[in-house]
């Protein structure tokens, strides 16, 4: 990989934002923040009077997490309960905090409903006051890499079983700067022999839960080799 090239997959890397967990600990699947900050922005898009600001979603407890029921994606959040923080600006046509409430309520039903995400809280914080109806933000949608050709008939089977899941829309490649959406290996425990491992990476489409596709991605993923891998999920890009 030339010099620009990697400088390019480092910057898309970077981009991704956190690694979030997506629905319980047994669903061993994860998005990334960008991919779930452009589908809660699109969701405020229709509200008259308001300009969605800063974003960021977190763990509430990193310290009281669980883990997963499967190794992570390298940096990968371990599955807690997610805060989501917010800065707006908005019109005073409507009280300010009746407005919060419509904003926080947006919000979590994009992250529970349409994603999957564990969000419990969301903390808003107003920032200015507009004259007039703000023109909503452009929503930037993250664009991972396509992915490479898989490296050797299992990467060739698991990615088939992946791109066959209904909501599956293509295969990325944006962690860890090398194109490949599935990556193997084995990994060991204390406790138990050698097993492989895949993680897979995934864009889906919005018409879809995102946390169902990838449970569906896993179980197909799991049985599309003899040896049964456990398997992760990443989800980079919605819609």
């Amino acid at each position: 990989m030339t010099a620009d090239r990697w400088t390019q997959a480092v910057k898309r890397q970077l981009g991704l934002g956190r690694l979030l967990p997506l629905g319980s600990p047994h669903d061993g699947a994860w998005i990334a923040e960008a991919a779930a900050e452009a589908v809660l922005r699109r969701a405020t898009e229709d509200m008259r009077g308001v300009r969605l600001d800063a974003l960021r979603i977190a763990l509430i407890d990193p310290d009281g997490a669980d883990e997963a029921a499967v190794p992570p994606p390298p940096s990968a959040l371990p599955p807690g309960r997610l805060l989501v923080t917010a800065d707006f600006a908005a019109t005073a046509t409507d009280p300010l905090p009746t407005t919060a409430e419509r904003l926080r309520e947006l919000l979590t039903a994009a992250a529970t409903e349409r994603l999957g995400l564990t969000v419990t809280e969301v903390d808003l914080r107003v920032t200015a006051l507009l004259d007039e109806d703000a023109e909503p933000a452009p929503v930037r949608q993250p664009e991972p890499a396509q992915a490479a050709e898989p490296q050797n008939p299992d990467e060739e089977r698991i990615a088939a079983a992946a791109l066959a899941v209904p909501g599956v829309t293509r295969l990325t490649g944006a962690l860890g700067g090398l194109g490949r959406a599935v990556h193997i290996e084995e990994r060991q425990d204390e406790t138990a022999l050698p097993r492989l491992h895949a993680r897979v990476e995934i864009a889906v489409s919005a018409d879809h839960r995102a946390v169902e596709v990838a449970r569906e991605v896993r179980k197909r993923a799991g049985n599309a080799l003899p040896d049964h891998p456990t398997v992760a999920v990443l989800i980079t890009a919605v819609g």
